[in-house]
């Protein structure tokens, strides 16, 4: 399972870095919940939802970049430290996402 887990968490952050919305949407499950940590308050819920978010921010940040600082897999649990970067009016800040894999698809994201 950590396999699978790591290799989802490393696809999807390269295709977020290429700005390739399908190749990236592709890694999630159609029902993804992203949320907010701690409280869980749904930030985003679907892949149509996702779409939306994702590809106004790839229009609207062309040179977004995350870079990848840490990373702990366990069991079907994904955690990266990131370093975000090329917002524009943005100064470079550090992420931390928690990715829950549901069989072979991320199926819910925390943003800490």
């Amino acid at each position: 399972m950590e396999k699978i887990s790591e290799m989802l968490a490393q696809k999807q952050l390269d295709a977020y870095n290429k700005q390739d919305l399908e190749e990236f949407l592709s890694m999630y499950s159609d029902d993804v919940i992203i949320m907010d940590f701690p409280g869980n308050k749904v930030m985003t819920k679907g892949i149509d939802e996702m779409r939306t978010r994702y590809r106004q921010l790839f229009k609207e940040h062309p040179n977004n970049h995350a870079e990848l600082l840490a990373r702990i897999v366990h069991g079907n649990r994904v955690v990266d430290h990131e370093l975000v970067t090329g917002r524009a009016n943005s100064t470079p800040k550090k992420a931390v996402a928690i990715y829950e894999i549901d069989g072979e698809k991320i199926a819910k994201v925390w943003f800490l």
